[in-house]
C-alpha cells in the first residue's frame, strides 16, 4: 500500500498537469503521470469527490473514441499572494483554476518594520477574502532580499528596517491557519511571467527587477535557480565602476539610482512619489547621464548573458517607463559588447515585461498554488 503523502503528492501533480491544461482526459493523466490508466482514473475520481476537479462533455481526439473532458473547479478554493518593496506591499487572490480575483496595493507607512508589515499582510488577505466565497487553500510570499525558502525565513532585507531573520510563514500561518510558503520576490515574479507572462514557452530566462535595490530571477531547464544558500541573483552588491570609489550597482542601477543620474540629483536627493511616473518624464531623454545608464544597463546584460546565456531578459519595475526605446538602446550596446567577445554568439535580448506592478503578488499567489496538497483529512 502507498504512503498517505505520496498520495496526496501524486494528487496535487494530477491537479497541476490539469489546471496547466498538460492533461485534460485519463489517459492524458495516465501518460503525464507515468501510471496506469487505472490508478490515474483512481485519483481523478478522488478528486471529482473532493470538488477539486470535474468532467465536462466529450472532446474528439484525431483517432479512437471521444474523451471527456478533465478541468479543475476554480470555486475549489483560492490562494493569497503577497508582495513587498520598500514603498508598498501588493496582494492578490487566484483561484483554484489560476485566474486572477483580486487585488490590492497598500504603501508602507514611514519606518514600516516587520512586524507591521505581517500586521498589514493579514489585513490585505482579509480584505481579499472578502470578495471570496471559496475557502482560503494558501499562502504565497514573495519577499525582497535573501530569503530561506525551506525554514520559510526571510535572512536579511536592506531597505526595511528590522528585516533580519524573520520567520514569515510561522508568524502567518500561526494567525491565518493555512500553509505559507516563502520564496525571493522576483523568483515570484519569474513564476509569473512563466504562468501569465512572456515566458510561457520558455524554459531559460531572467527576470531582472531593478526596483529600491538591484536583483535578478533565473530560470534554467524551467527550474529557479536559488543558489546554495538561497541568494542566487542578488548582484546589487556586485562592485562597479573603479571611478564610482565604493558603490555597487545598487547604488548605480537600481530605479532610484537612475532617476537620480537622469535628473541630475546627488545620490541621497529625496524620491517622487511616483517614481514611475517620474522616470516616464525621461522616456525620450538624450545626452550623456542618459547615454552612461544605458553604457551601464548594457554592460549588466553583457555580463549575465555571457554567465547565463538566457532565451530572454525581462526587465520589471519602475524602469519600464522608459519604455521600449531604453530597451532597444541597451540590446544594440550589450551586442557590440557580446560580439566583440564572441562574434559567433547570439546576443541578449532585453524586453519588457507585459505584466505591472503587481507580477510578484501574482507570482507568490501561483507558488502557493503550486505547492498545494489535498489536506490529511480530506
Amino acid at each position: 500500500m502507498r504512503n498517505p503523502d505520496d498520495i496526496r503528492q501524486s494528487l496535487a501533480e494530477t491537479v497541476r498537469l490539469v489546471r496547466g491544461g498538460r492533461a485534460t482526459s485519463r489517459r492524458d493523466l495516465a501518460t503525464g503521470l507515468g501510471i496506469s490508466p487505472t490508478t490515474a482514473g483512481q485519483y481523478a475520481d478522488e478528486l471529482i469527490r473532493l470538488g477539486c476537479l470535474r468532467e465536462t462533455g466529450l472532446e474528439q481526439g484525431a483517432a479512437g473514441r471521444p474523451k471527456r473532458r478533465l478541468e479543475t473547479v476554480a470555486g475549489a478554493g483560492w490562494f493569497a499572494g503577497i508582495e513587498f518593496n520598500a514603498e508598498r506591499l501588493r496582494a492578490v487572490a487566484v483561484d483554484f483554476s489560476g485566474q486572477r480575483r483580486e487585488g490590492l496595493k497598500v504603501p508602507l507607512p514611514e519606518g514600516c518594520g516587520a512586524a507591521a508589515l505581517i500586521d498589514l499582510a493579514v489585513e490585505a488577505i482579509g480584505a481579499l477574502g472578502d470578495g471570496m466565497s471559496a475557502p482560503l487553500l494558501g499562502i504565497g510570499f514573495g519577499c525582497p532580499g535573501i530569503v530561506d525558502p525551506v525554514e520559510g525565513r526571510g535572512v536579511t532585507y536592506a531597505f526595511l528596517p528590522g528585516w533580519e531573520d524573520v520567520p514569515v510563514a510561522a508568524l502567518l500561518r500561526a494567525r491565518l491557519a493555512v500553509p505559507v510558503t516563502l520564496e525571493n520576490n522576483l523568483r515570484a515574479i519569474a513564476l509569473a511571467e512563466r504562468w501569465f507572462g512572456g515566458a510561457q514557452d520558455l524554459s531559460d530566462f531572467i527576470v531582472l527587477g531593478p526596483r529600491s535595490g538591484f536583483g535578478i530571477a533565473g530560470v534554467q531547464d524551467g527550474r529557479l535557480v536559488r543558489g546554495a544558500r538561497h541568494a542566487a541573483g542578488e548582484i546589487g552588491y556586485w562592485p562597479w565602476l573603479p571611478e564610482a570609489g565604493e558603490a555597487r550597482l545598487h547604488d548605480r542601477l537600481s530605479s532610484p539610482a537612475v532617476w537620480r543620474r537622469l535628473a541630475g540629483k546627488s545620490p541621497r536627493a529625496r524620491l517622487p512619489a511616483d517614481l514611475h511616473e517620474a522616470l516616464s518624464d525621461f522616456a525620450g531623454s538624450t545626452g550623456p547621464d542618459r547615454e552612461a545608464v544605458v553604457a551601464d544597463w548594457a554592460r549588466v546584460i553583457a555580463m549575465l548573458h555571457w554567465l547565463l546565456d538566457p532565451s530572454v531578459f525581462f526587465l520589471h519595475g519602475p524602469l519600464t517607463a522608459l519604455g521600449e526605446p531604453f530597451c532597444r538602446e541597451i540590446n544594440e550596446a550589450a551586442a557590440a559588447l557580446a560580439k566583440a567577445a564572441a562574434p559567433s554568439s547570439h546576443v541578449p535580448v532585453l524586453c519588457l515585461s507585459v505584466l505591472d506592478d503587481e507580477a510578484g503578488a501574482l507570482g507568490a499567489a501561483t507558488l502557493a498554488m503550486e505547492h498545494w496538497q489535498p489536506a490529511p483529512s480530506q
